[in-house]
């Protein structure tokens, strides 16, 4: 790597190393990173990140609801703004191995929240048929549920990363290791946040919305109540 140089430099110094090593010239590769290559990585980063977006609301709307998908699409936007957030603010370099190591991690955050609402719908399935719970309790128990195993697995996945991370870093200072395992170090991080607790919330406020939910949450109101009238005359 070398300072911003002329084209006959460039050109000068490729042939200067091909002597120096013995190889023909036409076998040196000369790179030059600029303004225009950056906007031309940030674009591609963009089009693949809509692409994800769109996939990730197509399959949750067919799989789960399409409140379930705008849940999960608010926890993928926190995950990808608090990323490119740590990058901005330690002026990290964002290459072609970080936009990898992104969509790896919103790949793993989607994993992640999906496990919670599967078990979302499993705790609410026929929920409306009762009113001993509210639609908010059935998913706080879900969380509950799913918490040590959505801990267990960052941790396990935290420690290749961190091997990866010190390896790269402080034995073979390969920057391509260190751009990679920073991103999904991060995003690990952020990942298991928000599928605990920013997509079950949003899934709730917006399920609360609902009518049959809102009958629903006056029912089990009304029996706690009526429940507890009955305690305090007894």
């Amino acid at each position: 790597q070398t300072p911003v140089i002329s084209e006959e430099a460039s050109l000068r110094l490729g042939t200067e190393i091909a002597e120096r090593i013995g190889v023909g010239e036409e076998e040196i590769a000369v790179r030059t990173v600029g303004p225009t290559w950056g906007a031309d990585i940030t674009q591609q980063a963009i089009i693949s990140l809509g692409v994800f977006l769109f996939l990730v609301a197509v399959f949750l709307s067919i799989y789960l609801d399409w409140r379930s998908a705008i849940a999960a699409l608010v926890a993928l936007l926190h995950d990808v703004i608090i990323t490119v957030g740590v990058y901005a603010i330690f002026g990290l370099k964002v290459t072609p191995a970080t936009i990898i190591g992104v969509l790896t991690i919103l790949a793993y955050s989607l994993y992640d929240t999906v496990v919670v609402f599967d078990k979302v719908r499993e705790n609410t399935k026929g929920i409306l048929q009762q009113s001993r719970y509210t639609y908010n309790e059935a998913v706080n128990l879900a969380v509950n549920q799913t918490f040590i195993r959505s801990i267990n697995t960052s941790v396990t996945t935290l420690l290749p990363i961190t091997a990866i991370l010190v390896v790269g870093a402080g034995v073979f200072n390969a920057g391509t290791l260190i751009e990679l395992a920073v991103a999904l170090g991060v995003g690990v991080l952020v990942g298991t946040y928000s599928s605990i607790f920013i997509a079950p919330c949003v899934l709730a406020q917006l399920k609360d919305r609902q009518p049959a939910i809102i009958a629903l949450n006056r029912r089990v109101k009304a029996r706690r109540a009526d429940k507890e009238k009955g305690q305090t005359k007894n």
